[in-house]
């Protein structure tokens, strides 16, 4: 009876979070496929000539793991923040704790949603990167896990963030000073082997660096981390954050008026 109780729990979250998604389109999915375009042409095309080739690959065809993963990364986060804060501040959310659904069907609900919209926004800027270069993806398992892995780890940053956010302001800041930055300085747009030893040993204490390189490994074949070492930062964070997550939501930290 519990089960099943829980999957219809975990079934009607998704159905809301994807449909809430697809009702607001234009601004789910329109805005990164017409940003992520203009990093292709400025990036890719008019400043990539310049570059030439980055890891024996077309400066074009190196950049598009980075800006899928950067897509990926923001969408996941930016879902779960938006929806989850959006719950919690029209007190939805208390009606989910007093409900019989355990805290880890709640969340798996909600990370779900995320993934969605992650999902579909990466695969929305793969499809604009083929208007601009070819892609032969080498190891799909790899590109696959990674994504998705990704996904989750952003998606419940992102619950932590709507939890202890006490206003609309508080869930724009991670984004802005340190989600943002961490991104640019990943190895989206470059290969840290370009870097001085000193801040390539500083990039490493990123672990966006890790994310995007495996994802760049999946299609590409290379990358400046060992695979094993990305997977295994991805799982750490994974880890700490679903056990983060659940005790928050068993305690009902910043949830309860």
């Amino acid at each position: 009876m519990s089960q099943s109780i829980n999957w219809v729990g975990y079934r009607t979250i998704v159905r809301k979070e994807v449909t809430r998604i697809l009702r607001i389109w234009g601004q789910t999915v329109v805005p990164p496929a017409i940003t992520m375009s203009l990093y292709f042409i400025i990036f890719g095309n008019l400043i990539g000539r310049r570059i030439g080739d980055m890891g024996g690959f077309d400066y074009m065809q190196f950049i598009v793991p980075g800006l899928v993963m950067m897509s990926v990364i923001t969408n996941s986060y930016g879902n779960m923040v938006s929806s989850f804060f959006g719950a919690k501040f029209g007190h939805h959310i208390e009606e989910l704790l007093i409900s019989p659904l355990p805290s880890w069907v709640i969340l798996a609900g909600y990370v779900t949603g995320a993934l969605v919209r992650g999902l579909m926004v990466g695969a929305v800027v793969i499809l604009v990167s083929l208007f601009f270069t070819r892609i032969e993806v080498q190891h799909p398992f790899i590109m696959v896990s990674v994504l998705l892995l990704t996904s989750v780890v952003f998606a419940m940053a992102g619950m932590v963030n709507a939890i202890f956010a006490q206003k609309f302001d508080d869930i724009a800041i991670i984004p802005t000073f340190v989600l943002t930055p961490l991104t640019y300085l990943g190895g989206v747009f470059y290969s840290i082997s370009l870097l001085p030893e000193f801040w390539q040993k500083v990039s490493a204490f990123n672990p966006i660096l890790y994310m995007v390189n495996g994802f760049r490994y999946g299609i590409l074949g290379v990358s400046d981390v060992s695979i094993e070492r990305a997977y295994a930062i991805i799982g750490v964070f994974v880890v700490i954050l679903f056990t983060t997550c659940i005790t928050l939501l068993h305690r009902g930290t910043g949830l309860r008026s």
